[in-house]
């Protein structure tokens, strides 16, 4: 099975050009390599239920060192990739 799903998002390339006002808009965050201990406790976790209520997430992101954000959006990944496959 590919385990690439462990990504949050696109590296940023390098600065975006100023906004039409002047105000430079925000650089996208780097990517997360998340480590195939966490990945491993992830996959382990999307097994049982597809979906994580908030404290549920706010318990595997402690437990994983990760933002909740970072759960959220692996989990949003994975269901696409569940999606895609079938």
């Amino acid at each position: 099975a590919d385990e690439s799903s462990g990504y949050e998002s696109e590296s940023a390339g390098g600065e975006r050009p100023a906004a039409a006002s002047g105000i430079r808009e925000r650089q996208r965050r780097a990517r997360t390599a998340f480590t195939s201990e966490q990945v491993c406790r992830l996959e382990k976790t999307f097994q049982r239920q597809k979906y994580l209520g908030a404290s549920e997430r706010r318990k595997l992101a402690a437990a994983l060192q990760l933002s909740e954000i970072q759960i959220k959006t692996w989990f949003q990944n994975r269901r696409m990739k569940l999606k895609r496959q079938i």
